[in-house]
C-alpha cells in the first residue's frame, strides 16, 4: 500500500548514509533522513504547531553519498515522494509497523541558509548549444 506525499518539515537529526552492493553492478546508494513535518496554524503572536509527524524519509540516489553532507539537522525540507507500510520486527521479536516515505525529491527551502555555492557543471554533461 502507498499514496503520494508531498510535505514540508524540518530534518531532526544527522543524515545517515548507506551503501549495499547490488552484484557485479554499482552499488545502491541509500541516504536517510528523519524529518518533522509539521502543521503550522496560524495565531494571533504567531504560528502554532498541531496535530505534526516525525516520518523516516528514504531517498536512492547514485549521489546520496555527497548529500549526506549537503542536508544538515535543522534544514527546512520540502520532501515529494510516496508513503509505504514498513513491517519489521524488534530486539525482542515483535511485529512492529510504521510508515516511512520514499522520496523522489527532497528540496531544500531557503529558510536559515546563509550562502548557496554552485559547482561547475563537469564538460561532458553540458547541454548542447544552441546554433
Amino acid at each position: 500500500m502507498s499514496t503520494h506525499f508531498y510535505g514540508e518539515g524540518n530534518i531532526g537529526s544527522a543524515p545517515e548514509y548507506r551503501e549495499f552492493t547490488h552484484g557485479n553492478d554499482e552499488p545502491r546508494r541509500l541516504l536517510r533522513l528523519n524529518v518533522y513535518f509539521d502543521n503550522p496554524i496560524p495565531v494571533k503572536d504567531g504560528y502554532e504547531d498541531r496535530g505534526g509527524f516525525w516520518a523516516p524519509v528514504e531517498l536512492w540516489h547514485r549521489d546520496a553519498e555527497h548529500w549526506q553532507t549537503l542536508y544538515q539537522k535543522g534544514m527546512r525540507v520540502l520532501v515529494e515522494g510516496r508513503t509505504v507500510r514498513d513491517e519489521w520486527e524488534d530486539a525482542e521479536e515483535n511485529e512492529r509497523v510504521t510508515f516511512k516515505i520514499e522520496a523522489r525529491r527532497v528540496g531544500i527551502l531557503p529558510y536559515r541558509i546563509e550562502r548557496v555555492t554552485l559547482v561547475p557543471r563537469e564538460p561532458d554533461s553540458e547541454p548542447p548549444a544552441d546554433e
